[in-house]
């Protein structure tokens, strides 16, 4: 099939802790490349969409260096992958890809 874009409608914010305590906050912008006979499917599951990102995106920033140093290609690799491989437990079928349009560092 026909592939489409699912967007979402705000950027994901995400602690990064240092020393036990939010040093910085990670923003990103996430779409989801899908086989166009699942986009209608994915509007009414949105916020399970996010649950489900937002879990995985502070597990990636508690486990280690994904979201410490965010211009490094790797970790863009690894949010990714592991982004689209814990996404697919709710979207079995028609997910191809996570693409992360912008990727952006707070300190606070």
């Amino acid at each position: 099939g026909s592939l489409t874009y699912y967007k979402f409608s705000r950027e994901f914010v995400v602690p990064v802790i240092s020393n036990k305590r939010v040093d910085s906050l990670v923003i990103l912008n996430l779409n989801l490349e899908v086989d166009s006979a699942i986009a209608d499917s994915l509007y009414p599951m949105d916020p399970k969409l996010r649950d489900n990102i937002m879990t995985t995106l502070v597990s990636l920033s508690n486990e280690g260096e994904a979201m410490v140093s965010i211009t490094d290609p790797a970790n863009y690799e690894l949010i990714r992958a592991t982004v689209l491989e814990n996404l697919k437990q709710l979207v079995p079928e028609g997910l191809e890809n996570v693409l992360i349009l912008d990727m952006a560092k707070q300190h606070i």
